[in-house]
């Protein structure tokens, strides 16, 4: 966030349950979400409809949404998996996250620097780590309920604070664009890590979780995207719908279509519980396949693998090459690139470079 399941993905700890197996399947969704965050960079992914042609726009938005809800699986295994840490181990179980968080947010501060098109997850992503800490001893039920809450309550939190921000100038940008006015607020995205957190302390081994979480995240995908489908019509008919960022540079009266609809990157109800839905669905389709097919499903595991150091570099090769967007064919090159690459340093070194530096100075950090 090797980035493996027992760390965020910006880390190096080995992705293991209890028995100190590793669970392959939560790498290979790893994955596939820095994969389609690359189609999301790099390709043109229109608007999604019923045509087949139009299917890529599934790329937008959902992988970053699978990419939050993998760290709170991995923040979950690394604070005790089914059995939440306590005591000492509790302590420096934070100091790990929080070391990492560190690393995260100054790497994301990096690629920032470089001045690309691409909205950079890594500052929202070090700060959900941080905003996750309170909750690392919460149960499965707990964590979800706090998740409804923050789905529920998160949208029209953010754009009145976004309005506060607003009215008193440009005091604190770069807090503020991570909590609250930025491409993924925090005010909102908590929801999806306190989802993953709740998986997490599940037994993820069992085919009765992983069937509980394909129906649920079936169910959670349709109340989501058809509650974002049904308000849309009801109460914006005909228009084209921004989100909650709609309502962020205006004052007085609101208007109920900034919360309606369920589209990428609007910060909405629907969006978040019918985002957080294929991710479930995802998660658990991956933990099946990876357990049937370990060969087969080993280099795009050793993308999620290697995570943070895929991510990375994808972007500054984006800077490098000034790749331009829209072009499925650089996709394609990318993708290629990064499973051949992931795999050879996999097989040959283990973790990738940017994950050893975060498990080793963490583990420092946290003391024996």
């Amino acid at each position: 966030m090797t980035a493996h399941l027992a760390d965020p993905p910006a880390s190096g700890t080995q992705p293991t349950l209890a028995a100190g197996r590793r669970v392959g399947g939560l790498d290979v969704a790893r994955g596939l979400a820095v994969l389609g965050m690359f189609a999301a960079h790099l390709g043109d992914t229109g608007e999604l409809g019923w045509s087949p042609s139009t299917w890529t726009a599934l790329v937008d938005g959902r992988p970053s949404i699978l990419f939050a809800t993998l760290a709170g699986v991995s923040i979950a295994l690394l604070s005790g998996g089914r059995t939440p840490a306590s005591g000492r181990e509790l302590a420096r179980a934070r100091t790990r996250i929080l070391v990492r968080a560190a690393w995260v947010f100054a790497i994301g501060g990096v690629l920032e620097l470089l001045d690309t098109d691409i909205a950079v997850i890594l500052g929202v992503y070090a700060a959900l780590f941080v905003l996750a800490l309170p909750f690392l001893t919460w149960s499965p039920a707990r964590l979800l309920l706090a998740a409804g809450v923050v789905a529920l309550a998160g949208p029209p939190l953010v754009v009145a604070a976004a309005q506060v921000i607003t009215r008193h100038g440009d005091g604190g940008v770069a807090l503020a664009s991570l909590l609250v006015t930025g491409s993924y607020p925090a005010g909102v995205w908590l929801a999806f890590v306190l989802v993953g957190l709740a998986v997490g302390r599940l037994d993820l081994r069992a085919a009765r979780v992983r069937a509980a979480l394909t129906a649920s995240g079936a169910a959670a995908a349709v109340v989501g995207y058809g509650g974002g489908w049904l308000s849309a019509r009801l109460l914006a008919p005909g228009q084209e719908l921004e989100g909650i960022e709609a309502g962020f540079d205006l004052s007085g009266t609101w208007d109920a279509a900034w919360f309606a609809g369920a589209e990428p990157h609007s910060g909405t109800t629907f969006e978040a519980v019918g985002s957080t839905g294929v991710a479930l669905v995802v998660i658990a389709a991956c933990l099946v396949v990876a357990d049937r097919l370990p060969r087969l499903t080993y280099p795009l595991a050793s993308v999620g693998a290697l995570a943070l150091t895929v991510y990375s570099a994808q972007i500054v090769a984006i800077r490098v090459l000034a790749v331009g967007d829209e072009d499925w064919g650089t996709w394609a090159a990318f993708t290629l690139t990064a499973l051949v690459l992931a795999t050879v340093w996999r097989l040959q070194l283990g973790r990738g470079p940017l994950e050893r530096l975060l498990t080793w100075s963490s583990r420092r950090a946290a003391g024996p």
